[in-house]
């Protein structure tokens, strides 16, 4: 049986801090500290060439569980829905009205940091409720 892995998350976008912090928010990630011959992020992203500057950002687990998150510049925007998605778990062991009530007030902490609302779909023989969500971006997750 092979060992579990640790994975990163890849996010393609068109500005990786703006993403990247919003899911610092979400999550409670936090970047990480500046490369260590740079007193701040701003004197390391100085020495870049200006056509790297704003290339990307990280977000990693301060307890170190969670899976790193990467951003990317891009040059395409998003035209599709994600293959793949991120499902943010508020309401797990909640079931019925309790689980609802987690879903609003997690989805309303996301839009007033710039998420969108998506469809609400509601609890059925196999599954629970979830709230599908957008990002700053546009990229699809789920609250769950």
């Amino acid at each position: 049986m092979p060992s579990v892995k640790k994975i990163q998350i890849t996010f393609d976008c068109a500005d990786p801090e703006r993403v990247g912090r919003f899911w610092c928010a979400a999550l409670g990630y936090v970047p990480p500290q500046p490369p260590p011959e740079f007193d701040s992020w701003e004197a390391y992203t100085e020495s870049l060439a200006p056509e790297q500057r704003g290339a990307w950002f990280t977000a990693a687990d301060p307890e170190g569980v969670g899976p790193r998150m990467y951003f990317q510049r891009v040059p395409e925007g998003k035209v599709v829905k994600n293959r793949v998605h991120v499902d943010v778990r508020v309401g797990t062991g909640l079931v019925g009205e309790e689980r609802l009530a987690a879903l609003e007030a997690e989805s309303a902490r996301l839009v007033a940091l710039g998420a969108t609302r998506g469809q609400l779909l509601l609890a059925d023989e196999y599954n629970e409720s979830c709230q599908v969500m957008q990002d700053v971006e546009g990229n699809e997750f789920c609250l769950d």
